[in-house]
């Protein structure tokens, strides 16, 4: 007899015939393991007659294999009942082995769409799908109920047109995304922040410029310090700054090159682009001071990791800023100096730390990939499960 343990990675099995038949092979074997009762464990068992059963298993190069495995139906001396024998790599009541079920799922898993691995291995695109269900299932289940992440990322991303916007929860120190929820409003997410277990070990949680978001976080997460994203913080004073650039150059404005130079960093700029960049300015006294303010306001954002004395010294420069703007006359600095007013404290945050969003932002590209692959989602309880298991 040929043992189908290395063969198949079947543990236990002995070969009784192969043979191919229309280019595909069926093989005959039996088990030859130990046998107990499912209900009570004992092994003083009575043979009530053969079975067979007819199973599905992994290709060999590209000719599909079926197994013949012979059984037997068993009554327990011990319990009495009766059951038909179990074999070890094959679930109750499936027709293919646990190892083709999981080749089709990593199939799958690994980018061939469904109706391709459907093709391949001569099975339906339902089946496919039920059967990368089990196995994301089982992933999510060893995952276990963690707790909340100490350092939480919070943001939202697009999910469909029917049902609008998911916020996603990512753990920023370990890098893999938490949970996703439906929805971003506050009445959709305040069920779910209810019942999230951990939320007092929470210490700072990052997010963009979201009202709701922060107060949901000072209500659900008192012990947590917010600390906004130092990216969403810089792009809405490039965009505050180049809102008033339209209004008082309306025409140059328009010009691509010199857009590109006045939202970069000034450090980011070829000798000759500065140049060109004094040139204009020159030619425009008033937007030349808005420009220096505007650089050393996104300069004293862009520092991090500060001490508590060095922050100390900071916070006096980011209030005069921010003074500033508000007396500026322009309705756009005007407004600029309002939401950094608004969100003095948090923004002042950021020099301590260096986490930011960047991570969630990241984990929402892969997010598209998967949504892609799976030419989109209707449920989103199928489009959480793939999230929680493929993004951590």
């Amino acid at each position: 007899m040929i043992s189908l343990e290395r063969l198949l990675g079947l543990p236990h099995y002995e070969i009784t015939g192969i043979e191919e038949t229309g280019g595909e092979i069926w093989i005959g074997a039996r088990y030859t393991g130990p046998r107990s009762c499912p209900s009570c464990q004992g092994e003083r068992l009575r043979d009530k007659g053969r079975i067979e059963r007819l199973l599905r298993h992994v290709s060999w190069a590209v000719r599909s294999v079926w197994l013949r495995l012979e059984g037997h139906r068993w009554q327990c001396y011990g319990c009495g009942k009766q059951f038909r024998e179990r074999f070890p790599g094959v679930l109750p009541w499936q027709r293919a082995s646990e190892a083709f079920r999981e080749k089709v799922f990593r199939d799958h898993w690994d980018g061939v769409n469904r109706s391709r691995v459907a093709r391949r291995e001569h099975i339906g695109s339902a089946t496919v799908e039920r059967y990368c269900q089990h196995f994301l299932q089982r992933l999510n289940a060893e995952r276990g109920n963690t707790v909340c992440p100490q350092v939480l990322g919070i943001d939202e991303h697009f999910f469909t047109r029917k049902h609008g916007y998911a916020t996603t929860f990512c753990d920023l120190r370990n890098h893999k995304v938490y949970d996703v929820v439906l929805g971003r409003s506050e009445l959709s997410l305040e069920s779910y922040l209810q019942r999230l277990e951990g939320k007092h070990l929470v210490k700072v949680v990052c997010m963009d410029l979201a009202s709701v978001y922060r107060s949901l976080v000072r209500k659900h997460f008192p012990q947590a310090r917010i600390v906004a994203d130092r990216f969403h913080v810089i792009r809405l004073v490039n965009h505050h700054f180049l809102a008033c650039w339209r209004e008082l150059d309306p025409d140059k404005a328009k010009n691509r090159g010199l857009l590109s130079l006045m939202r970069r960093h000034r450090h980011n700029l070829r000798p000759e682009q500065q140049v060109r960049l004094d040139a204009y300015l020159a030619q425009h006294p008033a937007l030349k001071l808005i420009y220096r303010f505007k650089q050393r306001l996104c300069y004293l954002l862009l520092k991090k990791t500060c001490k508590r004395k060095r922050c100390e010294k900071l916070a006096p420069r980011l209030l005069r800023a921010i003074y500033q703007l508000r007396q500026a006359g322009l309705p756009h600095l005007v407004s600029l100096g309002e939401t950094l007013h608004a969100w003095a404290a948090e923004i002042a945050t950021m020099w301590r730390f260096s986490k930011n969003n960047g991570i969630t932002e990241g984990f929402h590209n892969k997010m598209e990939v998967l949504a892609r692959q799976a030419y989109g989602f209707r449920n989103f309880n199928n489009y959480r499960l793939r999230v929680r298991v493929l993004c951590s």
